[in-house]
């Protein structure tokens, strides 16, 4: 009977809801009296699947401890998404420094047409069909990701009147 319940409370153990994605990983360094200190920084992307996403930027002194702070801080930031047929509801522009965003809504089965941090970031959101473009001259994953964040943050549910 112990036995039992033992194996019971393994087999119960709560799924992770959100699922996390690393997106960026760079040593940052900053000079200081005794030389360069080195830090890593790490961007993080999560969601879950069915209109929750976040992004999350944190640096660390190793790999690991920047990972978990984004991871955490991704989390926070979280926004929900208005998902109108696996697609959103009505195109939608936004920037964030060079970063330049533009995301068209697509009929179904067309699939993600999107790029590097926004298809992640659109796949983590679950958004199944989206065209989208990066209109900006940067190849800065960070801001990119800032500007698509932006980009859905500015969804509105399409309201009918007639």
């Amino acid at each position: 009977m112990i036995e039992e319940k033992k194996e019971k409370t393994l087999e119960e153990k709560p799924r992770e809801e959100f699922e996390s994605k690393l997106l960026d990983l760079a040593r940052v360094a900053h000079t200081r009296a005794g030389g360069k200190k080195l830090r890593f920084r790490a961007v993080i992307v999560t969601g879950n699947r069915a209109g929750k996403v976040g992004v999350g930027v944190a640096s660390g002194l190793d790999v690991a401890q920047a990972v978990e702070k984004a991871t955490y801080q991704s989390k926070r930031n979280m926004i929900e998404i208005p998902i109108v047929g696996d697609t959103i509801p009505h195109e939608v522009y936004a920037k964030f420094g060079a970063a330049e965003v533009i995301l068209k809504p697509q009929r179904k089965g067309r699939g993600l047409v999107a790029g590097g941090t926004v298809r992640v970031i659109c796949q983590s959101a679950g958004i199944k069909n989206i065209s989208s473009k990066l209109l900006g001259r940067t190849g800065n994953k960070l801001n990119n990701a800032r500007a698509t964040i932006n980009a859905l943050k500015k969804l509105k549910y399409a309201t009918t009147t007639t």
